[in-house]
């Protein structure tokens, strides 16, 4: 039971497991099913057995996670679920098809020659081919960071709601950054249209130009996408259930700063782009749990390759006027 588990630095050191995932051999979430339990996973059931609060009114404060030599291994998977909660609430969950795991900085993925014609054949004729081969160049995968400065004394006695907070809002930021290499992977040989002014026909002729593929996502810089919402066609468009302001042919309108203003995105994000990682968001968890916090780093080593080139058009901007 999650009350008998020992927790102690070295779940953190175990190959080819986070830490949660190491609590979950010890403490496996399905022996709870049919119980209150039953929706924590390994970590939050330690937050409960320690009765460390992280939001609500009768939120707890960073010292709780200190009260003991085991609660305080509990800190770096709070400080590393904040940053990656933030993290992944940025577009790269709206824009990747597929995420990797490399176990190296380069990854060799492979290519399809898909461009004969889909046509009915002759009984006695060869089918036309399409062809996978394994790419001629290796995607690199670039390190992405933050040193954290906070030490002990500055960050006690603060709320672990808002703390919690401010370390997502690095996740946010971090991902914009990684965002920047993965609208690189988009736009580059892409096929596009161009347009001296931008016009709804514009974007309609962008939706036009997908032909096997669907444009399912339109991705913009923030003074572009404002462009487009003032449109008189937007007038009667509204965010979804989740939040999602979708354009009138269906496609859902994302704002980035990591894009241009002078270039619109659109693609199938079905088969559009791979997310390629070496690491999850990396942290020096010792530091943490010995209260060294002067100096912390966050790290995420990733990059993009393109997988279906069809998948993506360009609308060129030549002028925002």
């Amino acid at each position: 039971m999650y009350n008998d588990i020992k927790l102690e630095k070295g779940l953190y050191n175990l190959s080819g497991k986070t830490f949660t995932s190491a609590l979950e051999e010890l403490d496996p979430s399905s022996a709870y099913s049919g119980t209150p339990l039953e929706k924590l996973d390994a970590f939050e059931r330690q937050l409960k057995r320690f009765n460390i609060r992280i939001s609500g009114p009768d939120c707890d404060r960073v010292e709780k996670f200190y009260s003991s030599t085991e609660t305080a291994v509990l800190f770096p998977e709070f400080v590393t679920r904040c940053i990656r909660k933030g993290f992944d609430e940025t577009v790269l969950s709206s824009i990747c098809a597929a995420k990797t795991m490399s176990c190296s900085g380069q990854y060799l993925g492979c290519t399809l020659d898909d461009s004969e014609e889909y046509t009915a054949s002759d009984q006695a004729d060869q089918l036309p081919t399409a062809s996978v081969t394994e790419s001629a160049t290796a995607t690199l995968l670039a390190k992405y960071g933050r040193l954290i400065s906070a030490s002990y004394e500055a960050i006690r006695q603060q709320r672990l709601d808002v703390f919690g907070i401010m370390l997502r809002s690095i996740g946010v930021k971090l991902a914009v950054t990684v965002v920047k290499d993965a609208i690189a992977a988009l736009v580059e040989d892409a096929a596009q249209i161009s347009t001296s002014a931008l016009t709804y026909d514009d974007l309609a002729k962008l939706y036009g130009s997908f032909d096997c593929f669907d444009m399912t996502t339109v991705i913009a810089s923030p003074e572009l996408a404002s462009k487009i919402a003032a449109m008189d066609q937007m007038k009667d468009c509204s965010a979804d259930a989740d939040g999602r302001f979708i354009l009138p042919f269906g496609s859902e309108l994302i704002k980035t700063s990591a894009a241009d203003n002078t270039t619109i995105i659109g693609i199938d994000r079905c088969f559009a782009l791979e997310f390629i990682t070496s690491t999850d968001l990396v942290m020096e968890t010792d530091k943490l749990i010995d209260r060294q916090l002067d100096q912390i780093t966050v790290s995420i080593t990733c990059g993009f390759r393109k997988i279906t080139p069809d998948a993506v058009k360009i609308l060129k901007v030549t002028s925002s006027n």
